[in-house]
């Protein structure tokens, strides 16, 4: 077994330096996160307000008509123990007019839509707030490509996105999270009994283990299979960050100046940051 222990004393000063530097290097003094009732947004929440004061952070949640119950309970009891404010924006409004144009419409579908139209809700806020829109994605979700692009995956910054999901549990352990919403199984909540897990196929645990090695470590798919790893399971994962690989990355630029953006002109450098 792979060791992903951290410091978490030190995750949480380095974390809560960058939303900090990173919210006032843009000109701003608060934040807006999207308050799911998981342990993700939970974490990002949490370092949030450590970062800028509970009066600068706003918890918006989003449920749509078949959300489960306890991801409004769950949300709302961080929401307390934090003391921010927080807005509840119900979405099914929103989407239903559009599932209705097509009788066909699949889960996955709908899941996308909801999943972007929490990221307009989110944004609006963002503009009535006047505080940017804090990233609740991690590391291991985002190595996957376990995300909607442009739907969960936005933000204007990502505190927690260089941390595997049991990295995420143990920062969360230390911040006093509530412990409901850090045992609880992992779902986006975008339709009834969707688990993470169940849809992905595999555990968390074994993802943070091989994308460790795989990533951080820079191991071959011989070494993983080496270390133990089921081979047909390594190439899956293999596979799934290969072409995923689009979503971890602004639009491509196709390059025709000295100067182009993500290619050239990639730090503000002498521009007064």
């Amino acid at each position: 077994m792979v060791d992903l222990t951290i410091n978490t004393d030190v995750a949480r000063q380095i974390l809560t330096g960058f939303i900090r530097s990173e919210v006032t290097r843009a000109g701003f003094s608060r934040a807006v996160i999207g308050l799911s009732g998981g342990i993700d947004s939970a974490l990002s929440c949490a370092l949030a307000v450590d970062a800028l004061g509970k009066e600068n952070v706003l918890a918006v949640r989003m449920p749509y008509r078949s959300s489960s119950p306890d991801s409004l309970a769950h949300a709302e009891l961080l929401i307390k123990q934090l003391e921010i404010p927080s807005k509840t924006i119900e979405i099914t409004n929103m989407v239903e007019p559009f599932f209705a144009l097509d009788p066909n419409i699949t889960q996955l579908r709908k899941g996308n839509v909801m999943a972007r139209e929490r990221m307009i809700v989110l944004y609006d806020q963002s503009e009535v707030f006047k505080g940017l829109v804090i990233g609740t994605s991690n590391k291991t979700e985002i190595l996957l490509g376990y995300s909607t692009q442009w739907g969960d995956s936005a933000s204007a910054i990502n505190p927690i996105g260089d941390l595997y999901k049991a990295q995420v549990r143990q920062l969360s352990r230390a911040m006093h999270i509530p412990t409901v919403i850090i045992d609880k199984a992992p779902s986006a909540d975008l339709w009834d009994g969707q688990t993470d897990e169940g849809e992905l196929g595999f555990t968390y645990e074994q993802a943070d283990q091989l994308l460790y090695l795989l990533v951080d470590q820079r191991y071959s798919l011989q070494e993983c299979v080496d270390a133990g790893f089921d081979k047909q399971f390594v190439n899956q994962i293999i596979n799934r960050v290969r072409r995923t690989q689009f979503k971890r990355m602004l639009p491509p630029i196709a390059k025709l100046s000295n100067r182009t953006v993500g290619y050239d002109f990639l730090y503000l450098r002498d521009w007064g940051t």
